[in-house]
């Protein structure tokens, strides 16, 4: 009977070594975080609960920019990628990746931002002045605000003159009056006022909600192991998410959750939200 109790477990552990030698590892990245360290810290707990929620291995592939994650993904060298709306549009034109699951951000959507006491009290006060857009190609910063303020009559960089300065420095020349609005989303707002918590801000133009974030599956990526990755975020979508927002930056995520049913067509608005701004290739990122 020992001797028995021996073989089974030796037999045992030969087949726990071989599953663990079998479990398939994918690559993942994330096209606006830079660098191996800020990822691991950002989503080092998502990706923990991810290898447990889907029985893959997962490994880190940091991309310097949203480019070099098309590049990798071309290569072969990245399976998975984690994206914006602006981005997947041009991602869906260079590559054949396969829209996976979409990550909602909760009140997710463009503003226009001016000073409370300044003379901007409509949108079409800016006709003639300067708008600022935080980072270009960025769906919140540029896109979005531009097509809020196409709406309203004003053409792009025709009716106002449109410059891209870094969200902060934007703020600070909006304050001196260099500049007479900033383009930004609700979470950017809200760290613009406590950033400046002396200064009084007002939103004179909102858009709608914007189309979600999305993870990406190469083409060359086994269907069973993208099923796999699917059906993690079905069934524990909200230990992942849990995870996803241990991350300081992922705060956005947060009271956000995970949907399956994803269609490109879901991002047309973000197509027409280019053509706003005059680009209509969707070939190269806007920047880069």
């Amino acid at each position: 009977m020992k001797l028995w109790n021996y073989f089974a477990a030796v037999a045992l552990a030969a087949g726990l070594l071989t599953n663990a030698a079998s479990a398939e590892t994918i690559r993942f990245a994330v096209t606006d975080v830079e660098g191996m360290e800020q990822l691991q810290r950002e989503f080092g707990g998502f990706v923990e609960e991810l290898e447990k929620a889907s029985g893959l291995d997962v490994e880190f592939t940091a991309v310097n920019n949203r480019t070099a994650a098309v590049e990798a993904m071309r290569a072969e060298q990245v399976d998975f990628v984690l994206t914006g709306p602006a981005e997947y549009v041009i991602f869906a034109k260079l590559t054949e990746a396969k829209p996976v699951v979409a990550w909602h951000r909760p009140d997710y959507f463009s503003q226009v931002v001016v000073m409370a006491e300044g003379d901007i009290k409509t949108l079409a006060d800016l006709k003639g002045k300067k708008v600022a857009f935080g980072e270009v190609g960025s769906t919140s910063q540029q896109l979005g605000p531009a097509q809020v303020l196409a709406d309203a009559g004003l053409k792009y960089n025709v009716d106002y003159t449109a410059e891209i300065i870094k969200r902060n420095v934007a703020v600070e020349a909006m304050i001196r009056g260099d500049v007479q609005a900033v383009g930004m989303n609700l979470t950017h707002l809200r760290s613009v006022r406590e950033k400046f918590p002396g200064q009084k801000f007002t939103v004179v133009g909102r858009g709608p909600d914007l189309p979600n974030d999305i993870l990406l599956a190469a083409s060359f990526v086994k269907p069973e192991v993208i099923e796999s990755v699917r059906k993690a975020f079905l069934d524990k979508g909200d230990v992942l998410m849990a995870g996803v927002i241990k991350g300081e930056d992922n705060k956005k995520y947060e009271g956000g959750y995970f949907v399956a049913t994803v269609s490109d067509k879901d991002y047309d608005m973000v197509r027409g939200m280019y053509g706003t701004i005059g680009a209509v290739e969707f070939s190269k990122f806007l920047g880069e």
